[in-house]
């Protein structure tokens, strides 16, 4: 790995061995889970401790930090209601921060040679100077069609995206070991989910949809690689105005009225029904843009992750409007639960955990 421009000691494809605790930032709220692996019983882990603390408005904005205090608070919160002794964290940087190009190079190198024809080939990608990013990359394998070439993932981000999250890890207390990618997070989290689904999965494409405040990630994966990415401008910070506009709410009491109820009887019929359409479109437009700019013509299952997904009706919504099977997801679901976890209360959250999972996971990562 390429360390000689790092300030800060991170990693974005890989991880350290010790005891860490998975963090996801995101626009809403700060998650935290953490998993600790079952004694004598390789892969099979156990779900110790999560946390999930609210954020102010505006606190963080596609996936900036705008006010490192309220970040910093809520990080500690969380950190003080698990009940942990854990200190040290992955953090994830959201995909539009992050510059991934995958490429192919000579095989046989050695380690420091590799590491110099990365840096070479960062150039050509990257438009910023390597001085103000933060760089990684992680070999995948054998060149598909060429064996005598690797392919490689390089992926960077500009300083400021990755110091900004471990500034504020750092000023509650804790010690940020992983910065990873959002997106690589979600599917790690993912391994977990594909052995639930029906049937052999080998060959089959599935779209997971992660619903965050303001921006829908979709994300098509196929026998466990990622073969088309997309983001589309919808979330629950729109389910929230729609609220707000129809009952003359604040944007705070409207947050508050979404999260734990007592609306108007006519809050189903004119709020969200229509809003649940809005995003079942969203989808099937997703699902057509998968469709004409790659060779496949299928999607198998969706998997709906991220805040809003858990909304009342979602899924049945999204698989009227597609023709699709389409599932909750809940990577804890073949996971065991310690004694301070509520099951039915983890399963509700269990969408909204998708990141934080996968980030807690790289704990296991032998890579």
């Amino acid at each position: 790995m390429i360390k000689g421009n790092f300030d800060i000691p991170l990693d974005f494809l890989s991880t350290s061995t010790p005891p860490m605790i998975g963090v996801d930032i995101s626009s809403s709220s700060v998650k935290m889970v953490e998993l600790s692996e079952a004694p004598k019983k390789a892969g099979h882990y156990i779900v110790e401790r999560y946390a999930i603390e609210a954020l102010p408005q505006d606190a963080v904005t596609d996936g900036n930090i705008n006010d490192l205090d309220a970040v910093s608070d809520a990080l500690r919160n969380a950190w003080k209601r698990m009940g942990t002794r854990v200190k040290n964290v992955s953090l994830a940087l959201p995909a539009a921060a992050v510059i991934s190009k995958r490429i192919l190079l000579p095989s046989g190198m050695r380690d420091d040679e590799l590491e110099a024809q990365v840096e070479m080939e960062a150039n050509q990608y990257i438009p910023f100077a390597l001085e103000e990013v933060n760089l990684d990359f992680q070999v995948i394998g054998p060149a598909p069609s060429n064996p005598e070439e690797i392919e490689v993932l390089l992926a960077a981000s500009r300083k400021a995206n990755v110091e900004d999250r471990v500034a504020a890890a750092q000023a509650a207390g804790l010690k940020t070991i992983v910065v990873d990618v959002e997106p690589y997070a979600a599917e790690a989290a993912f391994e977990q989910i594909r052995v639930q689904l029906p049937g052999d999965p080998t060959d089959q494409c599935v779209a997971l949809i992660d619903i965050g405040a303001n921006v829908m990630n979709v994300n098509v994966i196929r026998n466990g690689q990622s073969v088309y990415t997309r983001d589309q401008q919808i979330g629950g910070a729109q389910l929230t105005q729609m609220i707000q506009n129809a009952f003359g709410l604040s944007a705070q009491d409207a947050e508050a009225a979404k999260r734990n109820g007592g609306l108007p009887a006519n809050y189903e019929s004119d709020v969200l029904i229509p809003y649940r359409e809005s995003v079942a479109t969203e989808i099937t437009r997703a699902l057509q843009f998968f469709f004409t700019s790659t060779p496949y013509n299928e999607v198998n299952y969706i998997v709906l992750a991220g805040g809003c997904a858990s909304l009342s009706g979602l899924d049945d919504a999204v698989a009227s409007r597609t023709q699709v099977s389409t599932l909750l997801a809940n990577p804890f679901a073949q996971m065991s639960l310690s004694s301070r976890i509520k099951q039915r209360q983890l399963q509700a959250d269990a969408p909204a955990l998708m990141i934080a999972c996968g980030l807690a996971m790289r704990r296991f990562d032998p890579s």
